[in-house]
């Protein structure tokens, strides 16, 4: 980026009928580019899988010839592993172009093609390229990238989840008044920016939540990582071990078949391993006694893992992250509380029910992940590191923990179930909060908490505040007091015009979700005076029978998104919202509950017809539901 704000001062500013075109592999850089002259980003799609086989056979076979029987299962898989990437099919084509027409040896070629590809000069351009990528990485970057190499092929992988396996290995950590956790999102960020990861889930802010990494990329990651002993392998490939050591390090075991479960037979030496990774599939459980320097202890979702596999973790003094998510364990060892390097915790979709008393000795636990089901013991004051905590159920708690949680200073991020909690509790809930709202509080999420926002809450340092089956009659006072709040979401009985004045208020909020839960008959009219100055998303969601919203000219100027939903329609007799005057505008959503055909293609032509007359041509996205 800062090449390019050199670059570009030799250019006119103005239009001289001349057109500048760059190329890059960096989203921030085509950002900056499109930025300083108004210009168009272009993103280059993957070849669908029609065109991906007439390139791969037209680089293999003549025209007269067809692809033989016996090659057309592996040749699928190869092409499913090149996803897509021109660079990839010519380089593996080529590859196979010399080579024997035989399933065995495509077979060979497809299940090593990290390392074939480093050994053929047909393929050295595209080596070149993913190798400038890598070492264009600082030190940093380049261990987060190797990490990928424990995951197996075609894995989804959460981002928190991730983040937090790299502060358990001590690949991060916090820089100044930034905590490990936005380093690691930073991080996380910069491998999907310059092209390295690519998103998978979004949620509807257009949140990144989860990553994959394309086959070939995988490929050269697991390459380096066995080169430089990063990460030991067993997969059900070919039931190898992928390393040039055999003292392991990291260990991932993925997917090992049942007849072939033991990691006895390979032949390795486990004392110094610091990272297991268990993936779906493996059948055999090591004994804990074998990992004695264990600082990450990862079992994929509904692994058979059971309360007597915890036997030895006691044992595990350096151990700094343990994930149990969807095992069957039913309950943790009472002496948990000696593992005094443990800062990442994950209970989720298990059978525990209660935590052990020792837990609140845990000094280092930063991030706790529990369903709201679980019980906590007195005395969780003590417990000063923690920055996350999900999912309470505050009913089910002691008393003594709804005080308690106000002195958590360093608490971020935390997750409320607020169901049948009695007068008492909400006054203590309340008084917890506001301690946190001025400490480090950055993120609230409430289920089932009306009683709990009618509280005059005060929670000035909050960026993210959701709301779930919560609803309240207005927008409360107290959100006005939300000055560096981001994201809302806000369940309102009836959505009035003083609430739009309040929320249009609030300085830094670029993403508003607001769901209008009853049938309101008051327009609700937006215009330059209401604010809004930032705001990058509306979502608005009513359960009206029409839609009466009209934005006026000057208001919302840096929206982007417009998402509007109508539960049960049942008018068209007001279709103009004021689009035109969102000037910012780039994607326009209407999702229409309601079996009226009449109606329902009366909206769709209504935005259609406003969106090709906005000057941004934004486009719109229609969905029926009935």
């Amino acid at each position: 980026m800062h090449t390019w704000d050199v670059i570009k001062r030799t250019f006119p500013m103005t239009s001289s009928g001349s057109i500048v075109i760059t190329t890059t592999r960096i989203h921030d850089v085509a950002k900056s580019c499109h930025s300083s002259f108004s210009g168009h980003i272009y993103s280059i799609r993957p070849l669908n899988p029609v065109h991906s086989k007439e390139l791969f056979h037209g680089r293999l076979f003549n025209s007269k010839e067809d692809l033989p029987l016996h090659l057309e299962k592996v040749s699928d898989e190869i092409l499913k592993k090149c996803d897509g990437l021109p660079l990839a099919i010519i380089a593996i084509s080529g590859l196979l172009a010399n080579r024997e027409r035989t399933e065995d040896v495509w077979k060979q070629v497809k299940d090593s093609i990290g390392c074939a590809l480093e050994r053929n000069p047909s393929v050295e351009v595209m080596m070149k390229i993913l190798s400038l990528s890598y070492f264009d990485l600082p030190p940093y970057l380049k261990t987060c990238l190797l990490y990928f190499s424990i995951f197996p092929e075609d894995s989804f992988i959460e981002m928190q989840s991730l983040i937090m396996r790299w502060i358990g290995e001590e690949f991060i950590h916090k820089e100044g008044r930034y905590m490990a956790q936005e380093i690691g999102e930073r991080c996380f960020n910069e491998l999907l920016n310059r092209g390295l990861i690519q998103p998978g889930e979004t949620n509807e802010y257009g949140e990144v939540k989860s990553c994959r990494v394309h086959d070939i990329i995988l490929d050269f990651i697991v390459s380096k990582s066995i080169e430089e002993n990063f990460v030991t392998i067993l997969s059900v490939t070919t039931m190898a071990v992928r390393t040039q050591s055999k003292v392991v390090r990291r260990f991932s075991l993925q997917g090992i078949e049942e007849e072939n479960s033991t990691i006895s037979k390979a032949g390795l030496v486990l004392s110094h391993v610091r990272s297991l990774n268990v993936f779906e599939g493996f059948v055999e459980i090591p004994s804990l006694g074998e990992f004695r320097h264990l600082r990450v202890f990862h079992f994929d979702s509904y692994m058979p893992l059971e309360d007597h596999h915890l036997e030895n973790i006691v044992r595990l003094m350096q151990l700094r992250y343990l994930n149990l998510q969807g095992t069957k364990i039913s309950e943790l060892p009472e002496q948990i509380g000696s593992l005094g390097c443990l800062e990442i915790l994950n209970l989720r979709f298990n059978h525990v029910r209660e935590l052990p008393a020792s837990i609140v000795k845990l000094e280092k636990l930063s991030h706790l992940l529990v369903d709201d089901y679980v019980k906590f013991p007195d005395g969780v004051a003590k417990m000063q590191a923690l920055e996350t905590l999900e999912d309470v159920r505050a009913s089910i708690q002691p008393f003594d923990f709804l005080c308690g949680l106000g002195q958590l200073k360093n608490l971020r991020r935390l997750q409320l179930d607020l169901i049948v909690v009695w007068e008492d509790c909400n006054k203590a809930i309340a008084s917890s909060l506001c301690k946190l709202g001025t400490q480090n509080l950055r993120s609230l999420t409430i289920y089932k908490g009306s009683s709990l926002l009618h509280e005059p809450l005060y929670l000035p340092m909050l960026e993210k505040l959701m709301t779930w089956f919560s609803v309240v009659p207005e927008v409360p006072k107290w959100v006005s007091s939300l000055r560096n709040l981001q994201l809302l979401r806000l369940e309102v009985d009836v959505v009035k015009q003083d609430d739009i004045c309040i929320l249009g208020a609030l300085p830094t909020l670029l993403i508003l979700h607001l769901i209008d839960v009853t049938n309101s008959n008051e327009k609700l009219r937006i215009s330059g005076v209401d604010g809004f100055k930032f705001l990058r998303i509306f979502m608005y969601v009513t359960n009206s029978h029409k839609l009466d919203l009209m934005f006026a000219a000057g208001s919302m100027p840096k929206l982007e998104k417009l998402d509007l939903s109508c539960l049960h329609i049942l008018e068209a007799n007001y279709l103009d919202f004021g689009i035109e005057n969102l000037l910012c505008l780039i994607t326009v959503k209407f999702v229409a509950y309601g079996r009226l055909e009449g109606v329902i293609g009366a909206i769709k032509t209504a935005l259609e017809r406003a969106a090709n007359t906005h000057s941004n041509h934004p486009s719109v996205l229609f969905e029926r539901i009935q």
